[in-house]
């Protein structure tokens, strides 16, 4: 690529913070005031994120979110449901004019996600692309129970999701690269026909799924991670990363787009059901 970004390591936050800085990062990016961004950052309380346009009704179990004191949240971009624990999450904002940006959704996944597969080997874990053949039927409300294309596999299981929206003339993709997981509490966030599924459903996932620290030969900290990441990045996909830090009325922003929307339940419960009522927006 060889083109310069801006790196922001922005810590751990909560669901709300989170997701509005993303949406921030990409406007004040379409409105040409700062440039393409790769940011690290962790969740201070476990968070089920759902996908942009995810029905949650008959698949997410609010109260079982509740009882295990999660946060829940709905993100701009597309997939399905995350659990947000022990991980690093990276968000990539960058203008869909850049040369190396495809109009293909498969094809700007495989050239954002060099930068990942980099990462993997900085850390000395050998990962594989998911290339699926064709789409799954059997479709899942939980992201890690099957990879879409270009996400990382580690002896055929994900370790890693990712998930894309473009608005404005940007794109923004995030990415969840857990280095544990509570299966117990996942599956507990979610509807099942019967008890004896959910159990069947739990027992499967540690064939599908695997994080950092089951396929790692050592321990691996959130500090290790956004280091070996970040090379992954300037060397997968040649960029030069230069710190980037918000200004006091940048945060203010960020706050206020949180308690407006992301703490809302229009945005976070009803927002399908509004935009199909009054047309996308």
């Amino acid at each position: 690529m060889n083109d310069t970004w801006g790196l922001l390591h922005s810590g751990h936050d909560d669901a709300a913070v989170n997701m509005a800085m993303d949406e921030a990062l990409l406007n004040w990016h379409s409105e040409g005031k700062i440039p393409p961004v790769l940011r690290f950052y962790g969740w201070s309380t476990p968070t089920l994120s759902v996908g942009h346009f995810q029905k949650i009704d008959r698949t997410i179990d609010l109260d079982g979110v509740k009882r295990h004191g999660c946060q829940f949240v709905r993100r701009q971009t597309g997939g399905s449901a995350v659990l947000h624990d022990d991980e690093l999450t990276y968000s990539v904002i960058v203008s869909e004019s850049k040369p190396y940006i495809s109009q293909s959704i498969r094809e700007a996944y495989f050239e954002l996600s060099k930068g990942i597969m980099e990462g993997f080997k900085q850390l000395g874990i050998e990962a594989d692309y998911s290339i699926p053949k064709e789409r799954f039927r059997d479709r899942s409300a939980v992201c890690f129970e099957r990879p879409s294309d270009y996400e990382m596999l580690v002896d055929g299981k994900k370790i890693s999701g990712h998930a894309q929206t473009r608005k404005k003339g940007v794109l923004l993709q995030h990415g969840s690269i857990p280095f544990s997981m509570d299966k117990k509490m996942l599956f507990d966030l979610f509807f099942f026909s019967d008890e004896e599924t959910r159990e069947k459903k739990r027992s499967a996932f540690s064939k599908k799924a695997i994080t950092i620290n089951e396929a790692s030969e050592q321990p691996v900290t959130y500090e290790m991670a956004e280091k070996a990441f970040q090379k992954g990045f300037e060397k997968g996909l040649q960029l030069e990363l230069v710190p980037f830090e918000l200004t006091k009325e940048q945060w203010n922003e960020v706050h206020e787009l949180a308690e407006t929307k992301y703490r809302s339940d229009d945005w976070n419960l009803y927002y399908r059901k509004r935009v199909l009522a009054h047309g996308k927006k």
